[in-house]
């Protein structure tokens, strides 16, 4: 699994920059659609950023850090930091090790994992913490559904979308270097 997550060919310094810099744009992204960004039903554009983790196992951590950065926005406090930063770290991971799965050279499995852990995660935290009768199946079933929605949007549409855009122009090997752009 490790060799899956972060290949050694890749100099240390470039995997921290493709890092810090994914990190960066999911932050910039997500306080700049703040009022979608935060609440029961999540428009968080930087979550199309989630494609990103088939090109680099760099976007692993600058997802991870970036939703950390974000979620300091949310008025649900360090639950909200830790939880939803949980669940971006977890699909991350999950569309890494999933990327191989193709149709038609798209990666279907992709887009599934951040609307699954956010819905779940995302939509327990919601419904512990937000509803005035505490948490119940109807309410965690209600959150996790209005989470779900936003991250389909997102993460079908604009995901696949970004995926598309970087795949056909022909630039993952430039942004992503040439043994982390062959998927």
């Amino acid at each position: 699994m490790q060799q899956a997550i972060r290949k050694p060919k890749e100099k240390p310094v470039l995997f921290v920059v493709r890092a810090a810099v994914i990190a960066a744009l999911y932050v910039a992204l997500t306080y700049a659609g703040a009022p979608l960004a935060y609440g029961s039903v999540q428009f968080r554009i930087s979550e199309a950023l989630t494609i990103l983790p088939v090109f680099t196992p760099a976007a692993i951590p600058g997802l991870t850090v970036g939703c950390f950065l974000g979620n300091l926005g949310s008025s649900l406090g360090p639950v909200d930091w830790i939880c939803g930063t949980l669940a971006t770290l977890l699909a991350a991971i999950l569309v890494r090790l999933t990327a191989r799965v193709t149709v038609k050279g798209f990666p279907v499995l992709a887009p599934l994992f951040p609307i699954l852990c956010n819905a779940i995660i995302v939509g327990a935290e919601l419904a512990i913490l937000t509803l005035p009768e505490g948490f119940t199946a109807w309410g965690f079933v209600t959150m996790a559904a209005g989470v779900a929605l936003g991250e389909v949007t997102v993460c079908i549409v604009l995901g696949s979308l970004l995926w598309l855009a970087i795949h056909k122009s022909g630039r993952a090997a430039f942004l992503f270097g040439p043994q982390l752009a062959k998927r």
